[in-house]
């Protein structure tokens, strides 16, 4: 039987150029086989830790199974990943070209885009948070 794996990756930058972590989440349907979160610049933009984060979401899956349905809460990167947009940004497109060599490891991968409300998606999200805020890197504007 084919074992089926799950990520919800998301990265973040405190600047928008500014330091930037990635948080991740590996599932086996409900159940998390792993978290990870990891600082990984000082001069990260958003979508570059969208990238980052993917790329470390598709490392650890890589080590649980050879399907993999990839969730990612940026629109952006996954119409790019699918096609429909084009990667114009030469540091993206670098980042973009390490995800396709990273499809070589599965059999098949799916990317979908996931709203920020999905509970998996938040924990990833939460990881983020904390990885910067450890770092010092505190919320600019706190939400409610």
């Amino acid at each position: 039987m084919i074992r089926i794996i799950y990520t919800n990756s998301d990265g973040g930058a405190r600047g928008n150029p500014g330091p930037g972590a990635i948080g991740i989440i590996v599932r086996e349907n409900d159940q998390i086989l792993t978290k990870y979160s990891q600082m990984i610049g000082e001069y990260i933009t958003n979508n570059m830790a969208e990238y980052e984060a993917l790329i470390k979401a598709l490392e650890l899956a890589s080590y649980h199974s050879k399907e993999v349905t990839s969730y990612i809460d940026s629109e952006l990167v996954v119409k790019q990943l699918l096609g429909e947009y084009r990667v114009r940004n030469p540091r993206i497109l670098k980042l973009f070209l390490r995800v396709q060599k990273l499809q070589d490891r599965f059999d098949k991968i799916i990317y979908k885009h996931v709203r920020r409300d999905d509970k998996f998606q938040q924990l990833a999200d939460e990881l983020v948070n904390e990885e910067l805020e450890k770092h010092g890197y505190k919320k600019k504007f706190p939400t409610g």
